[in-house]
């Protein structure tokens, strides 16, 4: 089994009057998309600080890929890529000069310089617009950009705080599937931060969710809906009337039902056979179309687990 990609061990960090991060304890599979969740003032970004060695912890320790970030912070830098509050893109240059820049500055060869350029404005569809001014583009296209800056040298680690943040609901979306597509293609690890919970429910592997500088759950998108959230049923049909859920209240394992615009949902406290509500609802003169189980959001989980914190 290969080490992980980062290992985090007690790690906590103290500012004037305030611990912004306090024992986290976390490994990160190498070649998995991990999330990094939790609110505003979290610990997110103060934790990206540390993994790139800008920031000394106060307590505990940071290993990233094999390399100690109190002492070899330098060799991490260069060893990984990263897209942190800005792009890093010079507007005044085009797409191609922006990365015949960076490509100097990781010293990679004119020969595989070029041919990786094109591998990656390729790549990411924008090779046919490579000698427009970056600064005319949208902010996504910066964004894809931006990506492909990171990835220009071939890092084996990228670390990405808020990628879609602020981009329209297509640019994010177009952002999102280069970034699976890259990510594949590279075999790299990616620790990515973001509050969009539908994004990190699409691209993650496993999440950590952190509060108050916190470790509060970690695990995949599935292990922590199993855990933080009741079983549901969802049934599509007709006839649900009062009388009809009155009964479906009544019955064992039942925690709460409602019902809206011809869907029924059976939150429920213990496990129950989809094919006994069936019967149920058929014997009180319901009409069922389609029943399946529930599954809740990763956004839902989030909330119980901010909820449960703040209890």
């Amino acid at each position: 089994m290969a080490d992980p990609a980062i290992r985090l061990e007690h790690l906590s960090r103290d500012f004037v009057n305030i611990r912004a991060v306090n024992q986290l304890s976390l490994e990160v599979p190498s070649g998995s998309i991990f999330g990094f969740l939790g609110p505003n003032g979290a610990g997110k970004t103060t934790t990206i600080h540390m993994l790139l060695g800008l920031l000394q912890p106060t307590e505990g320790r940071v290993e990233v890929l094999g390399f100690d970030a109190k002492s070899q912070g330098e060799e991490i830098r260069n060893s990984t890529g990263a897209l942190l509050e800005h792009p890093g893109i010079y507007e005044q240059l085009s797409a191609e000069d922006n990365l015949e820049f960076y490509g100097r500055v990781w010293r990679i060869p004119e020969p595989e310089r070029g041919d990786r350029i094109q591998e990656l404005l390729n790549h990411i569809g924008l090779w046919e617009r490579r000698k427009e001014p970056a600064g005319k583009w949208s902010r996504g296209m910066k964004q894809k950009l931006a990506l492909a800056r990171v990835l220009l040298h071939k890092p084996p680690l990228i670390l990405l705080d808020e990628p879609t943040a602020g981009l329209d609901v297509m640019s994010a979306t177009a952002v999102r599937e280069d970034l699976v597509s890259l990510v594949e293609r590279e075999g790299i690890t990616v620790f990515l931060t973001t509050h969009n919970m539908a994004e990190a429910e699409k691209l993650c592997d496993q999440v950590a969710v952190i509060r108050q500088g916190s470790l509060v759950a970690v695990g995949s998108p599935d292990e922590l809906r199993a855990r933080a959230t009741r079983p549901q049923v969802v049934v599509t049909g007709q006839g649900f009337s009062p009388s009809v859920l009155e009964i479906i209240q009544g019955q064992p394992g039942v925690s709460t039902v409602s019902a809206r615009n011809g869907r029924m949902i059976i939150d429920l406290c213990q496990e129950i056979a989809t094919a006994t509500l069936v019967n149920i609802l058929s014997d009180a003169g319901a009409q069922v179309d389609e029943i399946r189980r529930g599954k809740a959001s990763l956004e839902d989980v989030f909330v119980s687990l901010m909820e449960e914190e703040n209890a």
